[in-house]
């Protein structure tokens, strides 16, 4: 099977982040940006499906902040093909899932593996909207997908530490939370070897005509409101604090 896998570089959030003149956006003059951590997950697990039962990988990217250094490490980690979309495309999920809908319907693909969210996103549904737009089934926080028979047997998380397994024809779309294994390491020299001997294709978004999603009014950093209270003595006399408190926030 084929596996499509969008990627996204997003902000590095070990930096310290900026919020920019405007009150809109973080000030990007200087950020240092990486493959968002669901993304690298998402790849892993594709990865491990190629080479459990075959295939090919498809690695993604709208372009956009170090987005060919992305696509060749996904190169340099097994993916077989990379593709870089261009074309103007509005920063928010419902046009991100409508360019990737666009160049995924011209390619012979059989799931999508897409991080089950992303650090800058707003929504998380980037995942969901795609899978409405290229008119397939979509399950979301999967941490693995396995053949059986003619289609996938594919685990997947709910709350409470509940997990499920379910069965899927493909083509589906699969958000994955974790892959069975962690991602991959791979070193600057190899990611400079698929840079010289990888083609980088060059697809166009095509018409991102959306009309939905959210606009960002005002960024602001948490503001400090003091400390914690430490509650000291015996266990029925901070029991009894503790029901005080609880009082007298109701």
């Amino acid at each position: 099977m084929n596996i499509v896998v969008p990627i996204k570089q997003v902000p590095d959030l070990v930096e310290e982040l900026e919020i920019a003149a405007s009150g809109k956006d973080l000030d990007r003059e200087w950020l240092k940006y990486k493959i968002n951590e669901f993304d690298d997950h998402a790849l892993e697990e594709a990865l491990c499906f190629k080479e459990a039962h075959g295939g090919q990988v498809i690695a993604v990217a709208i372009d956009g902040e170090d987005v060919d250094k992305a696509l060749y490490t996904a190169a340099a980690k097994g993916a077989d093909r990379v593709i870089k979309i261009t074309g103007e495309v509005a920063d928010n999920s419902h046009a991100h899932a409508r360019a990737l809908a666009n160049v995924i319907g011209q390619l012979d693909w059989n799931m999508v593996f897409i991080g089950v969210q992303a650090v800058d996103e707003r929504d998380g549904q980037t995942g969901v909207i795609l899978a409405h737009y290229l008119g397939v089934p979509h399950i979301s926080v999967v941490t693995e997908v396995q053949q059986s028979g003619g289609g996938v047997e594919v685990v997947k998380e709910f709350g409470g530490g509940i997990v499920a397994k379910l069965e899927v024809q493909p083509p589906a779309v699969f958000g994955i939370q974790a892959a069975r294994q962690t991602p991959r390491y791979v070193p600057v020299a190899k990611v400079r070897r698929a840079m010289r001997g990888t083609e980088l294709e060059e697809m166009d978004a095509g018409s991102v005509d959306v009309t939905a999603g959210s606009e960002v009014v005002r960024l602001f950093k948490p503001e400090s409101k003091g400390g914690a209270e430490m509650i000291e003595g015996s266990p029925e006399e901070v029991a009894a604090k503790l029901a005080e408190i609880i009082k007298s926030k109701l």
